[in-house]
């Protein structure tokens, strides 16, 4: 027996994404992003400490448009992901898991998140 009228199993475009598990999955992605930075990291003090030939060329690739952006992101990638395992040491005392308190939290970092980021961007620059 077959039915077209509806799917057969849930779908992402029928169920709305609570906060809570957008902020669960933005904690992982920005945990393998940070990882990917770290790797870059490695790459800036090695070129350090090869010379200066070497540092100036890790310096103007990211000084490009895709360099300034990448070091946005991963510090986006680092304050959230500070802010979040905050959130995690909180939820480790038994404190915030009702519905409310969870999703009041995950809003709050995001948006803390965000503040920090700008913020040290504006400083930075």
């Amino acid at each position: 027996m077959t039915n077209h009228d509806r799917p057969l199993s849930p779908h992402i475009s029928i169920y709305r994404w609570p906060v809570t598990m957008a902020s669960s999955i933005l904690h992982r992605a920005t945990g393998l992003a940070m990882a990917a930075g770290f790797i870059v990291l490695v790459g800036w003090l090695f070129d350090a400490a090869s010379g200066p030939e070497v540092y100036a060329k890790f310096i103007n690739a990211m000084d490009s448009s895709i360099g300034f952006v990448l070091l946005i992101g991963w510090s986006f990638a680092f304050f959230y992901h500070l802010s979040n395992g905050i959130r995690h040491l909180v939820w480790d005392t038994g404190r915030g898991f009702e519905i409310r308190q969870a999703t009041a939290s995950a809003w709050f970092v995001i948006v803390l998140s965000v503040v920090l980021t700008a913020a040290f961007w504006w400083v930075a620059l």
